[in-house]
């Protein structure tokens, strides 16, 4: 089924009746989170307060590269209002922490390897104390010579204990002799882009009487948070509790351990409870940001435009620190040739340390980049052979059953073809006319330097894939628990709620299962059992299903006692409307009056079918999943000065099956737009490995104005059996998908090869 949306508006679900409003699975239903978002009394981490608070603040190196000589807190502890100074001597347990591999310090100790990195925390009654009192902490540098250059970090020093290399894949697959007709190369660069949250990083920190501490944050994976903190402190991880607060959105780690784990190590050393609110600079310098990456490709293809081998060099500058790093690389890796069909493939992917800000998890990371890559080697054979580049990409669209370079098949709904001919064959914008009071639409609006005859159009094509869930085996578990009392049922579970909406699923899931109106998610801490991060749309799938199971459980328990009753199974009968049914109408009943008096339970998990690491070849099933999206971009370039307009954005994309019409809709459009950030304007530049302009100013974000019309025009509902609703993830694909597809647009408008995210005005001025 496809669901096709010519307006840029997805399918909404009509309400159950008049005056009813939507529920259940394929509804609209609105997130029970909006009324108190848009009033701005939603609650957020640095909204909270506790009687006896202190404040922190944390500071951090002016420098990339330098050895440590001396720290003298003296004078910062002397200050009035100062309870507690603490450095890397007043870590009481492990020194180190980290994402996948221990290998960042909770403060730095003998050395910085990056600007930013945290020397010392202080804890006093005012924040501007606690300020004034981080700036008194006095620390002696031995400057060193940063290594901010990745191709340069293999035979520099090493500027850590594990070396400067964190990983390297080799792939190999089919014929290294194979070879085509015509051949294109390209080298690739991509920035380093910021997931830069609305919020900024807060937290509150609680002493318990037993002598451990509550962690009031906003974390996307609580149970793995608390592990850390806990190794930190040197508590055992019952004694550290970690309660999630509002998140203000996340489109990464939300929350940087170092930044909770200052936190709770002055609340333990006080006594009392401290807060913490970051600064813009402080969250620019302290979170992970997009690997910037360096890529080389070869393409082979044959007379026809089919391709015959992929070569690819992929390297990853991790920064300072390993963190997701890793799994960055193998999504590069193993997506280095995108939703196309390629028999011979040759992929070499390394992750190095540098001196520069640490890379992590940020939306399709490994994919995006790889995806503007492989993009632009599309356009360069389209060009060379004289075809059109739509069709082109078709000739060589992936299908279910074909192979990955990987060795693995895919096996869930890969419609490639269908999804890249909706958005060809959608029709284009009209040229917007040549009146004053249509100037803003030129690029540079209507004080731009350009004039109108020096603008040209282009038309330009992106095809995408990311991974859904974890890979290359990781445990991909969640845990669930329902429980209906008096009429109203309550969902327990630790997925974290980041604004992918999973609780507004979660209450949906329950409503279509039990017919029960009323249904409240509870919050989330690590009381609860663990559900793993919110990440790769894990929580719809997983999460997901562990709450659908859940419910499925109660629904049994509910049923059982009538089709006892009736002399039939629970099979026969059915809930709808809030009303029990049976198949031959003998039994009809309220889900309330089935209820009366009763308090039903049930607790599920959910796993989905285990993968595999990839091997010495870059060969395995490391996959659980795949989502695909097509998108044509349709610029106006000002091709004398170089600056660029997104008329729009036309996209096609593979969801599996819509569970949330104005849900979807949504994130696909911010996933869009977060990507024409990447294409345009979000580059964070670290010259020498310092930040520069760490702010909202100096770091562009794509506002309003520089939003496109994003025009969904068709939704392919092919469910995935293995998954739980047959769902994909909905936004990471598009952000994928979207700078590879204007940057090609760009070329076409120019007839440059634009081989660098984002884009610079030098790139888009036709010689």
């Amino acid at each position: 089924m496809t669901t096709e949306a010519g307006t840029a508006t997805a399918p909404t679900a009509a309400p159950d009746g008049p005056g009813q409003p939507p529920h259940g699975i394929g509804a609209s239903l609105p997130s029970a989170e909006s009324r108190v978002k848009t009033e701005g009394t939603f609650p957020y981490a640095a909204d909270l307060w506790a009687e006896g608070l202190l404040w922190a603040a944390v500071l951090r190196s002016p420098h990339a590269h330098a050895r440590i000589v001396s720290i003298d807190t003296s004078h910062a502890l002397e200050m009035p209002g100062v309870h507690a100074v603490v450095t890397h001597e007043d870590v009481p347990g492990e020194p180190l922490h980290g994402r996948r591999t221990a290998d960042r310090p909770v403060f730095a100790s003998d050395v910085v390897r990056h600007h930013g990195e945290p020397i010392a925390a202080v804890a006093a009654d005012h924040p501007d104390t606690a300020r004034m009192a981080a700036a008194a902490v006095i620390v002696e540098y031995e400057v060193l010579e940063p290594v901010t250059d990745p191709e340069k970090a293999f035979e520099a020093e090493p500027l850590h204990p594990d070396g400067n290399l964190i990983r390297h894949i080799p792939l190999r697959h089919g014929d290294p002799e194979a070879a085509g007709e015509l051949v294109v190369e390209g080298l690739y660069r991509i920035g380093r882009q910021d997931p830069a949250p609305i919020g900024a990083e807060a937290g509150l920190a609680v002493p318990r009487p037993d002598g451990g501490v509550e962690l009031y944050v906003a974390s996307t994976d609580p149970h793995a948070d608390r592990d850390r903190a806990a190794a930190c402190y040197g508590l055992a991880p019952e004694r550290v509790k970690v309660v999630v607060t509002g998140v203000p959105g996340a489109t990464a780690d939300r929350e940087d351990a170092g930044f909770q784990l200052p936190l709770g190590l002055l609340a333990l050393r006080t006594g009392c409870p401290v807060k913490l609110t970051a600064t813009r600079e402080e969250s620019f310098l302290s979170h992970a940001h997009r690997h910037p990456t360096l890529l080389r490709y070869r393409h082979h293809a044959d007379a026809e435009g089919r391709l015959v081998k992929v070569e690819a060099q992929i390297l990853l500058d991790a920064g300072a620190y390993a963190d997701t790093s890793s799994e960055a690389l193998a999504a590069a890796v193993s997506f280095a040739c995108g939703p196309y069909v390629v028999p011979n493939a040759f992929i070499e992917g390394w992750a190095v340390r540098t001196n520069n800000p640490p890379s992590g998890h940020v939306r399709g990371e490994g994919a995006l980049q790889v995806c503007a890559a492989y993009e632009a080697q599309m356009d360069k054979i389209a060009k060379k052979l004289g075809v059109d580049p739509a069709e082109l990409r078709m000739r060589n669209a992936m299908a279910t059953g074909d192979i990955l370079p990987t060795g693995q098949t895919v096996t869930c709904p890969a419609p490639v073809a269908e999804l890249l001919a909706a958005v060809r064959d959608f029709p284009l914008p009209e040229l917007p006319k040549d009146t004053p009071e249509d100037e803003w639409l030129l690029p540079g609006g209507p004080e731009g330097a350009g004039e109108p005859a020096a603008v040209r159009r282009g038309v330009g094509y992106g095809l995408g894939m990311v991974q859904l869930l974890g890979a290359e085996g990781t445990d991909e578990v969640s845990t669930a628990t329902v429980k209906v009392h008096d009429g109203m049922a309550t969902v327990i579970c630790a997925a974290v709620e980041t604004g992918q909406g999973f609780t507004t699923l979660a209450r949906q899931i329950v409503q279509e299962t039990l017919g029960i109106e009323d249904v409240r998610v509870a919050p989330v801490d690590t009381d609860q059992p663990p559900a793993g991060p919110s990440c790769r749309g894990r929580h719809t799938w997983v999460s997901g299903g562990a709450v659908e199971r859940a419910a499925k459980m109660v629904r049994t328990q509910l049923l059982q006692p009538l089709a006892h009753k009736f002399g039939m199974s629970t099979e026969l009968l059915q809930i709808t409307d809030g009303k029990i049914t049976s198949y031959d109408g003998v039994l009809s009943t309220t889900v309330t009056e089935a209820l009366e008096g009763k308090e039903l339970w049930a607790t599920a998990q959910c796993r989905p079918h285990p993968t595999e690491p990839l091997d010495e070849a870059g060969q395995g099933d490391a996959f659980v999943g795949m989502a695909f999206c097509a998108i044509r971009a349709v610029v106006d370039v000002d091709i004398e000065i170089g600056s660029v307009r997104v008329v729009e954005l036309a996209v096609a994309q593979d969801v599996g099956r819509i569970l949330n019409p104005a849900q979807l809709k949504a994130r696909i459009e911010a996933g869009v737009t977060q990507g024409v950030g990447a294409a345009l304007t979000e580059n964070l530049r670290t010259p020498r490995g310092i930040v520069r302009h760490p702010d909202l100013t100096g770091y562009a974000l794509p506002t309003a104005l520089d939003t496109p019309d994003i025009r969904i025009v068709k939704l392919v509902e092919e469910r995935d059996v293995v998954a739980p609703f047959g769902a994909k993830a909905a936004s990471a694909v598009p952000v994928v998908t979207s700078p590879a597809a204007i940057a090609s647009a760009v070329r076409a408008a120019t007839g440059r090869p634009v081989n660098r995210l984002p884009i610079r005005p030098q790139a888009a001025v036709a010689t």
